[in-house]
């Protein structure tokens, strides 16, 4: 591969904020040029490098490309919601050049044979890296865990019942030693299982409301002027129930899976953390750790989501956005910002989601989230909180590569060259017909945001824009 001198940027990560060069080789960062020490040092470098392709990057910012600790591609057996190319496309599209994907496919994906097949496939796209996670017990049947037993590391990283919990305590604990045996992760969706079954009923009845009304569950931009205000209320009562419900049930299983890790010595990822209550935990897990009072193998990350983040679910419009954990209100979503302010939160994970239009119309949870994850964090979190840009490279890139520990994620010799150009200021009208994932049901639809990917690469090779 020719060389690559990306010049004329500002070059930010999690320890860098300053103008200059980068300089790509064979897929890997060779050189970090900073330009305000020695303007003359990308001069220097081109007479070393005659061949290499330039790219002026107009003084925009580059960064490393961003990670994501969970996502849904919904490959194999759901390609109607998204496959393969459609899911690669709208992750390079939202600057992402590393994915970890969920299971909760058709069929599950419990076997390192099948999760070894997807990467093969995904890597032939030289797109992005993709690390595609196995479930915990096979076939979700929430029993039998000994598939664990033939993994590695290297490959696979992550494991994951994700959609639900692992009902049986005894269970996750025998899939959280083998887990912690091999060093492999253990990303959970806290959910508790009995609990989540009690608030189905509460949003099927909200759903059903909708339906008799023609309110369609999956567009917020919906009007309902025309609809009684008692069905309104009635709709929004029976969601808030569900919700209550539904908070219980993460913050039940968040400290009930924290503790079967500490004595399974496992490192568990607790993910799309929504409560203050369940960012506590998290909070307590790690305060533990740091005094050397948990056995030695316990680690506990977290990632939170940008809905999660950016928007509070407890009145209409936002609480008929169908999402598992629900959109909570706005001191639970205070409570999430503050904890990636403090530490306490690791990094950002999409939840990625894409459902069909029809789908989302029938109450599918989940939203399509790739394409606007660095603008909704950005305006969010730089612009709103006061975040610097360097954090947001941390919580968005090195903080989750050094979780699954690859070379990703810093401006540095001998990294990979998985890189994005953004412009932090340039705003952009949330359009789902424009995304390149086949999912086009988000709750922002329509929102102006601040902050855009211009230019995504993989490798050194120019991937989006």
């Amino acid at each position: 591969m020719k060389n690559l001198l990306i010049h004329n940027a500002r070059l930010v990560d999690s320890k860098i904020d300053s103008f200059g060069s980068v300089l790509i080789s064979d897929g890997k960062i060779k050189s970090v040029i900073i330009e305000e020490n020695n303007p003359c040092e990308t001069n220097d470098f081109l007479k070393s490098v005659p061949d290499a392709e330039i790219f002026d990057a107009k003084g925009l910012t580059l960064m490393p490309s961003f990670i994501d600790m969970h996502a849904h591609f919904r490959y194999p057996g759901q390609t109607q919601k998204e496959d393969l190319d459609s899911g690669l496309n709208a992750a390079t599209a939202g600057g992402f050049g590393t994915l970890v994907l969920m299971p909760n496919t058709m069929p599950v994906v419990s076997d390192s044979a099948l999760a070894e097949k997807i990467m093969a496939e995904a890597q032939e796209r030289n797109l992005a890296r993709i690390f595609q996670t196995v479930s915990i017990t096979k076939d979700f049947e929430g029993t039998d865990t000994s598939a664990i037993e033939t993994l590695s590391r290297a490959k696979t990283p992550v494991i994951s019942e994700d959609g639900h919990d692992v009902l049986s305590t005894a269970v996750m604990l025998d899939g959280m030693k083998k887990a912690g045996e091999k060093g492999i992760i253990v990303a959970c969706h806290c959910e508790d299982v009995t609990l989540a079954q009690t608030a189905r009923p509460y949003r099927q009845k909200a759903l059903a409301l909708m339906k008799e009304n023609d309110i369609p569950a999956g567009k917020i931009t919906y009007k309902t002027d025309n609809v009684p205000e008692s069905v309104n209320l009635e709709i929004d009562s029976n969601l808030s129930k569900a919700n209550e419900l539904l908070a219980l049930a993460e913050d039940a299983a968040t400290e009930r899976n924290i503790e079967i890790a500490k004595l399974a010595a496992c490192h568990v990822h607790i993910c799309h953390c929504s409560t203050k209550i369940s960012m506590d935990a998290v909070r307590r897990a790690k305060s533990d750790i740091s005094q050397g009072i948990t056995k030695p193998g316990f680690r506990c990350t977290v990632e939170v989501t940008p809905h999660h983040l950016s928007l509070t679910g407890t009145t209409a419009p936002y609480i008929r956005a169908l999402v598992n954990p629900p959109l909570r209100n706005e001191a639970d979503r205070r409570a999430v910002i503050e904890a990636l302010r403090d530490g306490t939160a690791d990094c950002i994970g999409t939840d990625h989601a894409p459902h069909t239009l029809s789908d989302k119309a029938a109450g599918s949870p989940g939203f399509t989230g790739l394409e606007t994850a660095f603008a909704t964090c950005n305006t969010v979190l730089c612009k709103e909180e006061g975040f610097s840009i360097s954090r947001l490279s941390e919580l968005m890139s090195d903080n989750a590569a050094k979780i699954l520990g690859i070379k990703s994620g810093r401006l540095l010799p001998g990294y990979n060259a998985d890189l994005v150009l953004v412009d932090q200021n340039e705003s952009m009208t949330v359009t789902p017909s424009e995304f390149k994932s086949k999912g086009k049901s988000t709750p922002i639809e329509g929102k102006t945001l601040t902050g855009r990917v211009k230019a995504t690469f993989f490798g050194g090779a120019r991937v989006f824009g």
